[in-house]
């Protein structure tokens, strides 16, 4: 059974972490990243060619992570693959004995480093939330049965931040309809906004786990202002950084501070390192 589920059925604050499998065949460094994670996450999610740049396939590297005893979260982009291979992958996924899943549309590529690669998007990710809930019940999306089924544990991303709140809000429980049960949001940098999605979802039994992006230096800032459609960091948190004295150890507390008031609110917290794996245990608040 998902370890990740049973916590948050239980009402237990649950912590996530994220590696980005390498580009290349070279595990090492993703190993390195997970040895330091683990001790402090109760699942790791597992990025599938994030950014609309060439990785390593998150299927393989999520079932490496799972070899070493930690649990992932197999994350699904539908930019990538069409019906077939998504449910195929799917059904590959289960098989090796992954439970979790995060369903994700993906970015554009003309974002990334293959420019002129061709966007799939043959399904949304609330598609594909039906999708794998009909694989579940053990039958294809065409109402074919399997030869055995599934029994993933279904999730999906949400911005809390976005604007019309009502359409973000719609989106969502859009989600929850097709099957899913737990969200991973995008980064969080107003609590209040935070406060009103988990107001929102909680009587709809949904679970949130709120992400903290550790922005480590302007550079950070610059790309994820400049190229993460949806996503900006405020003046005033990009000020913070850029003015700092050393912009990595503001971005931990930074990020230690955002941690607290998410304990107060959400299911968990989704750590998005950015390279500082290291610092992970000061800024869940296990280190003075």
């Amino acid at each position: 059974m998902s370890r990740l589920r049973d916590m948050l059925d239980a009402g237990e604050f649950v912590i996530t972490g994220e590696v980005a499998p390498p580009k290349g065949a070279d595990l090492a460094s993703m190993h390195a990243a997970v040895d330091v994670l683990a001790p402090h996450c109760h699942a790791l999610n597992v990025t599938d060619n994030q950014g609309a740049s060439l990785h390593l396939s998150s299927l393989a590297a999520s079932k490496a992570i799972l070899d070493r005893g930690i649990e992932p979260i197999f994350q699904q982009t539908c930019r990538d693959r069409n019906r077939l291979a998504l449910q195929s992958d799917l059904l590959a996924a289960w098989s090796l004995g992954l439970e979790n899943v995060l369903m994700v549309t993906g970015d554009d590529p003309r974002a990334g480093d293959h420019p002129n690669a061709k966007g799939v998007f043959d399904l949304d990710s609330t598609q594909l939330a039906q999708v794998a809930v009909g694989l579940n019940e053990g039958h294809d999306m065409m109402g074919h049965p399997l030869k055995g089924g599934t029994g993933f544990y279904i999730g999906a991303a949400m911005f809390p931040e976005a604007e019309p709140w009502d359409v973000q809000l719609a989106r969502t429980e859009q989600k929850m309809e097709a099957g899913v049960r737990f969200f991973q949001t995008q980064a969080i940098f107003d609590i209040a906004k935070l406060e009103r999605a988990v107001e929102a979802l909680r009587p709809l039994g949904a679970k949130l786990i709120a992400g903290v992006l550790v922005l480590k230096s302007p550079r950070v800032i610059d790309f994820i202002n400049g190229h993460l459609a949806g996503l900006m960091v405020p003046d005033a948190i990009a000020d913070r950084i850029r003015h700092a004295e050393n912009p990595a150890e503001e971005a931990i507390a930074l990020a230690r501070e955002q941690v607290r008031e998410i304990r107060q609110i959400a299911d968990g917290v989704h750590i998005m390192p950015l390279g500082l794996e290291h610092a992970i245990g000061r800024i869940l608040g296990e280190e003075g």
